[in-house]
């Protein structure tokens, strides 16, 4: 309600320009530091004083005399040296807030709406994923629900680079070091936790290149058979890499993230989407064969991005002439022919425009329990009932910081090819790494030195075989959280304890994983996430949880309570303005408002590209809810018509936060 209010604000601002013949002046809000100020200002006077040549106070005024009536506005005031502050109509703002969150409406996007594609996870398929895999599956699922609560059409695409050297890295394991035939490994494959054998091997591998380094020629030739895809080599690295995509499925369900379609690399080689984009390079004159230097014989795509020059060089003139061109070039095709991953990815993204030509045939590879299909990509004809996949307007890479160079050579490359648009859209979602505390390292069993434990946190290395693999954690967690379930609800039944300490697991993991900006390196701790005090997902939680009990307890005190007639009851606007005056009532004022503020952080965290936005913003609501409970004892009220006020508070709080946990990924048990 408060992003509906706030946009008639702007748009009879915009309009009282207009009037003026005022078109190029930025209309801006922001919110008061405290509801005595209103819960929305403008500073366009200020900006309006510059151009007008008089003093912003008297433009402020004329602002607050003149505006048309804005409704949801109760009145429009002068304050400061030129500030305009809007004070909201608070009965009629928690009336029409109760029913949205009541009754709210549909905001599935139509098929014809244009269609946004977000990439994330991408986990090379040859080990099980580890925690910093989950840090891109939480941000890009998160990032997808937000879209979709904005009414966007949304498709979600989870690449696998079954082609790439760390497949072929296991696939030596399997056929050179134990000598496996591929029916060995696909009897292996068909196991429980193959994931975890495979992290194991890939370890192993790295230590067998180490040892003699003339058995990379084994990795070369491994790869180059896997790319053709021809050979028991290919056959391995098929079975591998499926047998992978769905443990990770499986492990990426637990987290409640789903995809639309899994892109393999494999098809966009077989299908020559790299062949049509590499033809398409070289009649814009993108990308060149070098025939000297250290890329000699390889095709190379140059850039002007100021990366990989040394520390004291310049852009003048002198330094460009003396600089090595090979700093600025970028290998697309290796001199041995085989593809690099961001050629192959200038390919893809193509694709995921629609401007490739070219398309996939698509297979129903697995389906969720809640009917949704996740399909895959094939060579062949595929399954004629499938979805349109790709022809995007807007595509978002998630893809960590450290990849940052590669997203910039995609773009560089969609550029090159004349499609300016397209390379706009092209968003890398980029964000940190995730280590551990030294506890938590501790507490998973690593043998950590003195100069390690004094660390603010540990890095993990998924080539080294160091790190903690996802499923563990996630089976830590719930460990950690049954043991507070079954203290506090030893009578109710196993499979409910399960659910709830399933949920407050998950729950602490992704609100953990979702609270810090995207830029900030994680170290995460078992006790810190679990901690239902302080800003944590079970926190949060237990706001949903209090509010329940509130309404079970009342439903005992009075049989003919229900929360049906609580959502359908129209109240006495009367009565609530009473109870929201300014002055005396304006903590119960702030409550609705800020649960009212959904949609508004919506937009924010969105237009920042900032999921973490939305975790603070649930905490504040559940931080208010929790002062709220304890100043305000509902169930022993006197006075009833304040008591149904202020079960009405509580009810548009506990839903709001539903919603708003469920944006995050996170469920709202019943008890905890």
């Amino acid at each position: 309600m408060y992003h509906i209010v706030e946009a008639r604000i702007r748009a009879a601002l915009r309009e009282f320009l207009n009037q003026r013949g005022i078109h190029d002046v930025p209309v801006v809000t922001q919110r008061p530091p405290n509801v005595e100020m209103g819960e929305v200002a403008t500073p366009i006077a200020f900006e309006l004083a510059k151009r007008l040549r008089r003093a912003p106070r008297q433009i402020a005024q004329e602002i607050a005399s003149e505006l048309a009536a804005i409704p949801g506005v109760a009145r429009t005031e002068l304050a400061g040296g030129g500030y305009v502050n809007f004070y909201f109509d608070r009965a009629g703002f928690f009336a029409a807030a109760f029913a949205e969150a009541a009754h709210p409406g549909s905001r599935e996007a139509l098929a014809s709406e244009p269609k946004c594609v977000v990439e994330h996870t991408n986990i090379n398929p040859n080990k099980a994923a580890h925690i910093g895999h989950l840090r891109n599956a939480a941000l890009g699922d998160t990032f997808v629900r937000l879209l979709r609560r904005a009414g966007r059409r949304v498709e979600v695409q989870n690449y696998i680079d079954n082609t790439g050297v760390q497949v072929a890295d296991v696939v030596v394991g399997f056929a050179h070091m134990e000598q496996k035939s591929a029916n060995e490994v696909r009897a292996l494959a068909a196991a429980p936790r193959f994931d975890y054998l495979c992290w194991d091997l890939y370890a192993r591998v790295t230590q067998f290149f180490e040892e003699d380094k003339t058995r990379l020629a084994l990795r070369s030739q491994t790869l180059a058979a896997i790319e053709v895809g021809r050979g028991e080599e290919a056959e391995l690295a098929e079975i591998i890499s499926v047998a992978i995509v769905r443990c990770h499925l499986r492990t990426m369900e637990r987290l409640s993230v789903q995809y639309d379609v899994l892109p393999r690399e494999s098809e966009i080689l077989h299908l020559k989407f790299w062949d049509a984009a590499f033809q398409r390079l070289k009649e814009r004159g993108a990308i060149h064969l070098a025939r000297s230097g250290k890329n000699a014989g390889c095709w190379v795509m140059h850039l002007d991005t100021g990366e990989g020059r040394g520390e004291n060089s310049d852009d003048d003139a002198a330094g460009a002439a003396t600089a090595d061109p090979d700093d600025t070039a970028k290998v697309i095709v290796r001199s041995n022919g085989t593809v690099t991953y961001v050629g192959k990815d200038i390919a893809y993204q193509l694709w995921k425009f629609g401007l490739l030509g070219r398309d996939f045939g698509y297979r129903r590879f697995h389906t969720y329990p809640d009917g949704h299909i996740v399909w895959t990509s094939t060579a062949s004809d595929g399954d004629p009932s499938a979805p349109e996949f790709g022809h995007a307007t807007e595509v978002y890479n998630v893809i960590d910081t450290r990849q940052s160079y590669l997203q910039n050579v995609v773009v560089a490359g969609l550029r090159a090819l004349g499609f300016e648009e397209q390379a706009a859209r092209s968003i890398h979602f980029s964000y940190d790494v995730v280590a551990l505390s030294p506890r938590c390292a501790a507490e998973m069993g690593y043998t950590l030195s003195e100069e390690e434990m004094s660390k603010p946190y540990v890095e993990v290395s998924g080539r080294k075989g160091q790190g903690v693999k996802a499923d563990d954690l996630l089976d830590e967690l719930e460990t950690a959280a049954r043991a507070e379930v079954d203290a506090r609800h030893a009578d109710t039944p196993e499979a409910e304890r399960a659910r709830i300490s399933h949920a407050i697991a998950i729950g602490a993991l992704r609100y953990f994983l979702l609270k810090y900006t995207r830029t900030a390196i994680i170290a995460f701790d078992f006790r810190d996430a679990l901690s239902f005090e302080g800003e944590t997902g079970p926190y949060c939680q237990y706001a949903t949880v209090r509010a329940r009990n509130i309404f079970r307890k009342m439903a005992e005190q009075q049989p003919d309570f229900s929360l049906a007639k609580l959502d359908d009851a129209a109240g006495e606007e009367s009565s609530v303005k009473d109870f929201m005056k300014p002055g005396e009532g304006d903590d119960l004022w702030e409550v609705a408002l800020l649960a009212g503020s959904l949609d508004a952080q919506v937009a924010t965290a969105l237009s920042a590209q900032e999921p973490a936005f939305l975790a603070k913003y649930t905490f504040e609501l559940a931080q208010a809810f929790n002062l709220f409970y304890h100043r305000h004892h509902i169930l022993s009220e006197a006075n009833s018509a304040k008591r149904d006020f202020l079960l009405r508070l509580s009810r548009l709080v506990e839903r709001q936060l539903v919603t708003a946990l469920g944006l995050l990924g996170i469920e709202a048990p019943d008890k905890m």
